[in-house]
């Protein structure tokens, strides 16, 4: 419908509201800011809305109040631009042109993105529906502005403070709510997802193995090695200073992230793996004996079985596992049983990497601690999903990765109990661990240096901390509600598959969805989904013990992160009925 196409009684009056409506817009779009370096995205510390989702596990009830945007006013607007006006406007009614001009005034509309964002403003509209309108309100984002990374903590791209400006008063405004969790915003920061895979936009449902790394993590590195790098704590000069300062700034952002209640407890290593060898090869050679009993779980992944096997070898210590059900949840009542007088250490993950199953680690830490054992939480699936406070939990160690988290490859964190600490001696020997050595003797420095001998990762660990700090700032409880919402979407999809089933599917779950089809094997699966641009795991994950409880060697293991999306679950439900179907091969 245009407005020459409308009866004479009401298109004079459209052609006065157009008028209005194209003076309001030029004058709006004439001030829009030049958003110098500014980002739009989220504001911390807003309100809070209703609806949270019925089903919520309990592991989420902590973030049952996810945050909400709010949004500034410009602070100047000396430096805004002129933007032309898009013409000319097909309005069917006038309900619509008041909605047109309300959602050509909320934030997010920027010179640049005009241009060049992912669904540009059109010239022509039709907009006879509210689902329409709705297109037009998503934030945008202008494209990479490095130009400040000379204070590289103050790069959070579209995390930086929202700038918008106010929507005419005259007129009707809709009361939009804008959630806090803008997932087109965070996927422009990770420009890996721009890739494409044999001709397919890249689906990346391989997070278990590793997350991708975020615009500000590759700038944070690239600038350490640009103005930074040197080795840390020794030398009087510049560049020794400013790696020391950001690699020890790395372990308090660490220590903050986790709750930890001093940098002092946080012991900079490769990844998990390197974490769990540390404990079991140094805490656990000195404390561990023969008889003693160490508790671990079906679900663990081989970093935490083999290094405690490893212990029981030397040492003559028994190694018992405890059980799960048929949807992969820990038994907690046969986990009681297993505990005792002789059981020294609790070692499991809180959530599995070949299941996805949050474990209520809580709940089995304090029954470890009443027989006096001490307790290892692997945080290294958890980490990203979930809440890891440590002085919550009260656990003796939390260990994780940093490339589960989207910092590099290389690093890893043990956090530990002080006490523990002081206790433990190093176990291994070189620079940077020592205060004084002699032919004769050797004195350690304290934690956490004693247990950091040589050069550590020292970029990495920089990359590490400013992985945390993105995070933090969209909100470990917005990541999690938005998660629990995509893998409840994706599992409903996927269970409507004939043929596929499902393995693991403990309600305590977050973002795994492993599978089998019948009739392929994971390997052919997997084969199939590449050729559409669909990463996913196949094979036994690391966790052969779990996988053989359910009666496999394998699984197809799509993993969600919170750069993920339903068209992109959708994509991957499609592919996986032609693949049923016999049409991809």
């Amino acid at each position: 419908m245009t407005i020459n196409s409308l009866t004479p009684e009401y298109s004079s009056d459209i052609a006065a509201m157009e008028q209005q409506l194209t003076q309001l817009a030029n004058q709006m779009f004439s001030e829009l800011p030049n958003c110098d370096g500014s980002r739009l995205g989220l504001v911390e510390n807003a309100a809070t809305p209703a609806g949270i989702p019925a089903d919520l596990p309990k592991a989420l009830h902590q973030f049952a109040t996810p945050n909400v945007s709010s949004f500034a006013p410009p602070q100047s607007l000396a430096s805004f631009q002129s933007v032309p006006v898009p013409q000319p406007f097909d309005i069917p009614a006038d309900a619509d042109l008041q909605k047109l001009v309300a959602a050509q005034s909320v934030a997010g509309v920027t010179p640049q993105s005009l241009s060049s964002a992912r669904a540009p403003i059109p010239s022509e509209f039709n907009l006879p529906q509210e689902a329409q309108i709705q297109k037009l309100i998503t934030p945008r984002r202008l494209p990479l502005d490095v130009s400040n990374l000379s204070s590289p903590s103050s790069s959070f791209y579209f995390l930086n403070e929202v700038k918008t400006f106010e929507q005419p008063q005259s007129l009707y405004t809709p009361q939009i709510h804008h959630s806090a969790f803008d997932i087109h915003a965070v996927r422009r920061d990770f420009p890996i997802l721009n890739e494409h895979v044999n001709g397919h936009q890249l689906v990346w449902f391989d997070n278990a193995a590793t997350t991708q790394k975020p615009q500000v993590v590759i700038d944070r590195i690239s600038y350490f090695y640009e103005h930074e790098n040197s080795n840390i704590h020794r030398a009087a000069h510049e560049l020794a200073a400013r790696s020391t300062d950001a690699y020890e700034k790395a372990r308090q952002t660490v220590a903050k992230f986790i709750n930890a209640p001093s940098p002092d407890n946080i012991i900079f290593v490769r990844g998990t793996t390197e974490a769990i060898n540390l404990i079991a090869k140094s805490w656990g050679l000195q404390n561990i004996k023969a008889g003693d009993e160490i508790v671990i779980t079906w679900l663990e992944h081989h970093a935490n079985i083999v290094p405690w096997q490893q212990l029981c070898e030397v040492t003559g210590a028994v190694l018992r596992v405890t059980p799960v059900d048929d949807s992969g949840q820990v038994l907690l009542d046969e986990y009681q049983k297993l505990l005792n007088a002789k059981t020294k250490l609790v070692s499991f993950t809180q959530v599995s990497n070949a299941l996805g199953t949050i474990t209520p680690a809580h709940e089995m830490i304090v029954l470890a601690h009443r027989v006096g054992a001490k307790v290892l939480l692997d945080a290294a699936q958890s980490v990203s999903h979930i809440s890891a406070n440590v002085q919550s939990l009260d656990c003796d160690w939390l260990v994780f990765s940093g490339h589960k988290i989207f910092a590099p490859t290389g690093i890893g964190v043990v956090y530990g109990k002080s006490d523990l600490l002081e206790a433990t001696q190093p176990w291994q020997g070189g620079g940077n661990m020592i205060e004084d050595v002699t032919f004769e003797h050797t004195r350690y420095q304290p934690a956490p240096a004693k247990f950091e001998a040589g050069t550590g990762n020292i970029a990495d660990a920089v990359g590490l901390g400013a992985a945390l700090d993105y995070v933090q700032k969209i909100g470990i409880q917005n990541i999690a509600i938005y998660e629990h919402d995509l893998l409840a979407y994706a599992m409903e999809a996927l269970r409507r598959i004939d043929g596929l089933t499902l393995i693991g599917t403990a309600k305590e779950k977050t973002s795994v969805l492993s599978f089998v089809l019948k009739g392929y094997t994971t390997f052919e699966v997997g084969e199939a989904l590449n050729k559409v641009g669909i990463a996913v795991r196949s094979g036994h994950h690391c966790a052969q013990p779990i996988l053989r409880r359910f009666g496999l060697e394998a699984t197809v293991r799509p993993s969600l992160a919170f750069y993920n999306t339903h068209d992109e679950v959708d994509h991957l439900v499609s592919t996986v009925r032609k693949i049923k179907s016999g049409r991809i091969f």
